[in-house]
């Protein structure tokens, strides 16, 4: 059997990393193995952070939710999720916090109706 060099693939997959690293700063955007350790540490970090996404725009929605929960008379947020699950409204924090924050007398209407 004759022998195969990989030169052409091991050329080509270094080219790969590099252009994947291009605007890294420093020797990360130059050499192939810091490259190569810069890409798997960006690719775990954007993997945990598109989790983080998700919690953080929860937290903003609960923000602005209590904020205009207390401009419209409720003690607070929790006691206003708690009434609202009550009365069986079925809207969640998103859409809540999106009518508090661009349609406010949708969410008066909606907060004088939890009582």
């Amino acid at each position: 059997m004759t022998r195969i060099k990989g030169g052409v693939m091991a050329q080509k997959r270094r080219k790969n990393v590099l252009e994947r690293a291009k605007g890294y700063r420093g020797v990360r955007s130059k050499k192939e193995r810091y490259a190569h350790e810069a890409l798997m540490r960006a690719g775990r970090y954007a993997f945990a952070h598109r989790r983080d996404k998700k919690t953080d725009f929860r937290q903003i929605w609960i923000v602005r939710l209590n904020a205009a929960v207390r401009e419209n008379g409720h003690k607070s947020y929790s006691t206003f999720i708690a009434k609202l699950k009550k009365t069986g409204f079925a809207l969640d924090r998103k859409v809540l916090a999106q009518f508090a924050s661009e349609h406010p007398e949708v969410f008066t209407r909606i907060a004088k109706q939890v009582v």
